[in-house]
């Protein structure tokens, strides 16, 4: 039997990306044992998962932010995530991470087989090292499932789907939550935020507030549908701007669900409007339909996968576009066009048709 790691300190999206990695290695290497080195902020997505045997939820981000707070808990945090990780004896590890510090550590802890991305020559501590510049031409899981491949493990047919599990009691709590709420059906997810992994620059991720309200008041007023404001406590401003400018009556669920009832109230959904973000895939990985804003980021490489009718994605086509390229956003020089000029009527005509 394998003990296998994988490693992923990114966001919500990127590590639903790496699911169906885990299910290819299920089927391809029956009696496999994974594990997964996650950030805090997304644990949640993976602890319900049934072929992922230990959650190690503490990138170097989180553990930069233990130690401006106090050297020692820092440290017991570090040595406590190294001893964690040793006493398992993986065999393998899979890195995602495109740096090197999180193979270093993996060699540290004993994994002799040490498999990953080679960015920028950053995968010195790789044993096996798989040369890359960015991602373009094909969706980012293509990418991550071509990581198997000194594993010998054959994909299984068809276009691979992300896997997200929810608890029961998680849909219990959704749905308490909603009943309270005063929910009915059909339920819009309006999602005006995402990008946190962006830091300051998510800004240039987002539709404009006014919009999202315009939308929403229509899908309200005349498809009777009940809009659901999902944001989290960073993004309370953004979810306040919504309903400012609302006519309508939503329900404001702004700060007040953990990743985990937050997956399961997207779940419940009928439709999900966002930008690009983790709760756009979220919800792709559960089958709800979706209307998805890009900008600076290239849906054909980070978008909903696999591409379905379930799936739209409006976006103005600009000169400069997509500017995010091989892992990095330099910055926009034209006025966010690429958003901007996105009308609420196009983003209506897409919801309109998957209702």
């Amino acid at each position: 039997m394998k003990k296998i790691l994988l490693i992923n300190p990114f966001g919500i999206g990127d590590v639903l990306f790496t699911t169906p990695v885990i299910k290819a290695l299920h089927a391809g290497l029956p009696g496999v044992e994974v594990g997964y080195w996650c950030n805090e902020r997304v644990k949640e997505v993976l602890k319900n998962n049934p072929r992922i045997a230990r959650v190690f939820a503490l990138s170097r981000g989180d553990l930069k932010k233990i130690f401006r707070r106090s050297f020692i808990s820092g440290m017991r945090s570090f040595l406590g995530l190294w001893g964690g990780i040793r006493r398992e004896h993986f065999d393998i590890s899979l890195d995602f991470s495109l740096e090197h510090r999180y193979s270093l550590l993996s060699k540290l802890c004993g994994i002799p087989e040490r498999i990953g991305f080679d960015y920028k020559g950053r995968g010195r501590f790789l044993t096996h090292k798989i040369p890359v510049e960015g991602y373009s031409g094909k969706h980012v899981i293509e990418y991550y499932l071509s990581i198997l491949e000194p594993l010998g493990v054959v994909l299984p047919a068809g276009k691979p789907e992300m896997e997200l599990f929810l608890s029961p009691e998680s849909r219990e709590r959704a749905a308490a939550l909603l009943k309270k709420a005063g929910a009915g059906q059909p339920l819009v997810g309006i999602a005006p935020g995402g990008g946190l992994s962006w830091g300051e620059a998510a800004v240039y991720k987002h539709w404009q507030a006014q919009k999202f309200a315009q939308l929403a008041d229509i899908l309200s007023r005349d498809h009777g549908c009940q809009p659901v404001i999902l944001a989290s406590n960073d993004e309370a401003g953004i979810s306040r701007q919504v309903l400012a400018e609302m006519k309508e009556k939503a329900i404001d669920l702004t700060g007040k669900t953990t990743l985990e009832e937050l997956c399961a109230v997207i779940s419940r959904l009928k439709l999900l409007v966002a930008n690009d973000g983790g709760p756009l895939h979220i919800a792709v990985a559960q089958g709800v339909a979706t209307v998805s804003l890009f900008g600076p980021v290239d849906e054909k490489v980070y978008g909903p996968y696999p591409p379905s009718e379930k799936h739209a994605v409006a976006r103005r086509q600009v000169s400069c576009g997509p500017c995010y390229q091989n892992f990095r956003f330099t910055g926009c020089s034209n006025m966010r066009r690429c958003l901007e000029d996105v009308s609420v009527e196009e983003v209506y005509r897409h919801a309109k048709g998957l209702l």
